[in-house]
Parts: structure tokens; C-alpha cells; sequence
């Protein structure tokens, strides 16, 4: 058995921002088709941590792959990320593995091409200042995906660390979209939420990081930080004043703690819920409708994400030469 593996700088290489994007429309496409095959995330609690299986097969691309993470909390202070992954490709024809990537940069990336693509699908087209709550890897990875779509010129980042905001900060100003940034505290955090055309939640709070209050007409909110059902990341103001799209409505009625709170305190209802990005993009119900909508993208992040990007990766991989060639 032979097995290409993919370090996380081969799947940056082999999977770039505006690619990842499309392959993103074509995942959420075939996930609301009904043309994959997708289980819930299944969850394996130990003392120590967590593990997370998350496998899909995608019928009509035929894609076939399984994403493993961990969750370790107490590992920073062992050296180690809090959070690993690995993703593993299949032949569909086979079923023999063929590819073994590192899950970090594919989930990065493959959740930031899902916020790019949820703003180009629901963000106006002339919007221009984003905020983004959060100064992690997933925070710079939303922002690049909207900086591919949208014409971003001012960027506001908020955050809890003075010197991680700082760190993003000094990063986003080397990228080559030439952006004003910022790093608001207190009340300027407000200011900036009415003045931001698109924000950015990116964060692991278990509390709403901002007012929905503040948010002026035509706004456009991606919330991917939030993972449970009893992390709320995002108001209840926000969700009433949204058009809310969600990236499988399954999980995020299982796992979204932005929407469940919500229903479960009545404050919402299932109907409300607009429907998933990938009805959007196969034209079965509108995105943005006029230029005053409030809309709202929440994602958990779901397996065919992953399997479509990993075996994206790993065909752009075998053409570039990207990577080592193993034999189990």
C-alpha cells in the first residue's frame, strides 16, 4: 500500500484560497443535493481530552475521505497544540487509502473557503471594512477568503491578547490587498461593528463577543468559532435581525450553540432559519436579496468540507509532485 502524505505546507501549496473556494460551492452543492453521505461528527471523550471522527463521501465528485481531530486542552503547557488533526483520502472505487494530510492546514483553509464563500454569496458587493473577532488560525483564514472575494480596504481585529492582536495585525498589513488596520478596545469595538460592511467571529468564547445592537443595514456575519450547543458566540439580537444561512442544518441544530440557545429558549424557531449555503448555491432559494439585509452564515464545520478539499489537495498534489511517497 502506497500513501502520499501531505505536510501542512504542501496542502497550502496544493490548495490555495480562490481554488479552495470553489471547491467549497462544489462540497455545500452536492451536501444539499442529497448527493453525500454524511454521518454526524462522532465524539470519543477520554480523561485527557477528546477525539473527533468526521468522515463523507461525496456521490456525484466522488470523493471519499475521513478527518480525525484532538482536542487536548492541557497540551500548550506540554509544547503541543491543544488541537491536531489528520485527514485520510480513499479510492471510492477501492476503498484503499491513498493519502495521509495534515488536518491543521486543511481545516484552516477549508473553513476559511467556506466563510469566503458564504460572503460572496450573501456580503454586498461593494463591501469594504471587516471586523474580525479573534487573532487565531481560523481568524486569518476567514479574512484572507474574504479578501479574495470582496473589495476590503480597512480591517478591524479585536481580540483578548494586546500582543497576538498586535502579531495579526503587523501580519495583515504585509498581505499584498494594501489594508488599513486597526485594533479597537471598549467602545471603539462598537464603533467599528456599525461601521463594518462584513464581521468575522472566530473566537472561543462561549459568550457573545459583540452587540447586535450596533449592527448597521446591509451587514454580513460569518460565525465560525462556536462548535457546541452551549457556546454562543453570537446574540440573540444578531440571529433575530439575520437572514440566517448555515452550512448543514442537521449539524447546526445539533451543534450550534448560536442557534440552539436561541430555539430552546424560544426566542427563535426552526423555521426561521433560512436554509443551508448550499441551496443557495444550486439556486433553490435566494442569498442577499437587497442591499439593507442583515445576513448571518453559521458553520460547525462538517465533514464534506474536508473530504472535498483533502481530495482536492491530494490531485493537485500527485500533479506538482507535492509531498512524500510512503509505502505501509
Amino acid at each position: 500500500m502506497k500513501l502520499r502524505i501531505l505536510s501542512a505546507k504542501d496542502v497550502e501549496q496544493a490548495l490555495p484560497m480562490p481554488q479552495a473556494i470553489e471547491v467549497m460551492r462544489r462540497a455545500f452543492g452536492q451536501l444539499s443535493a442529497g448527493q453525500a453521505r454524511m454521518p454526524l461528527r462522532s465524539r470519543l471523550e477520554t480523561e485527557q481530552g477528546l477525539m473527533l471522527l468526521m468522515p463523507a463521501y461525496l456521490s456525484q465528485s466522488q470523493e471519499l475521505a475521513v478527518k480525525t481531530v484532538t482536542l487536548w486542552g492541557d497540551n500548550p503547557s506540554r509544547g503541543l497544540p491543544a488541537v491536531m488533526a489528520l485527514a485520510t483520502v480513499f479510492d471510492p472505487q477501492t476503498g484503499q487509502p491513498v493519502a495521509l494530510l495534515n488536518g491543521e492546514a486543511l481545516t484552516a483553509i477549508r473553513t476559511g473557503a467556506g466563510g469566503g464563500l458564504a460572503a460572496d454569496l450573501l456580503a454586498r458587493s461593494d463591501a469594504s471594512h471587516v471586523t474580525v473577532f479573534g487573532a487565531g488560525v481560523q481568524a486569518r483564514a476567514q479574512l484572507k477568503a474574504v479578501c479574495v472575494v470582496r473589495p476590503i480596504k480597512t480591517v478591524s481585529i479585536v481580540g483578548r491578547s494586546a500582543e497576538s492582536l498586535e502579531k495579526f495585525a503587523a501580519e495583515v498589513r504585509q498581505w499584498p490587498y494594501k489594508l488599513t488596520v486597526d485594533t479597537p478596545v471598549g467602545n471603539d469595538i462598537h464603533e467599528a461593528v456599525a461601521q463594518s460592511n462584513i464581521i468575522i467571529t472566530a473566537t472561543n468564547s462561549t459568550t457573545p463577543v459583540f452587540d447586535g445592537k450596533y449592527l448597521s443595514a446591509g451587514t454580513h456575519i460569518t460565525g465560525v468559532g462556536s462548535y457546541s450547543a452551549t457556546m454562543q458566540e453570537v446574540d440573540v439580537v444578531t440571529v433575530k435581525r439575520s437572514k440566517i444561512v448555515v452550512d448543514s442544518l442537521q449539524a447546526c441544530l445539533a451543534e450550534a450553540g448560536d442557534l440552539v440557545i436561541p430555539i430552546n429558549n424560544n426566542q427563535l424557531r426552526k423555521v426561521d432559519l433560512h436554509g443551508e449555503l448550499g441551496q443557495i448555491v444550486n439556486q433553490e432559494i435566494p442569498g442577499r436579496e437587497n442591499s439593507d439585509e442583515i445576513t448571518f452564515f453559521k458553520s460547525v464545520g462538517v465533514a464534506v468540507q474536508d473530504t472535498s478539499a483533502a481530495t482536492e489537495a491530494y490531485k493537485v498534489a500527485n500533479k506538482l509532485n507535492l509531498g512524500q511517497i510512503i509505502e505501509l
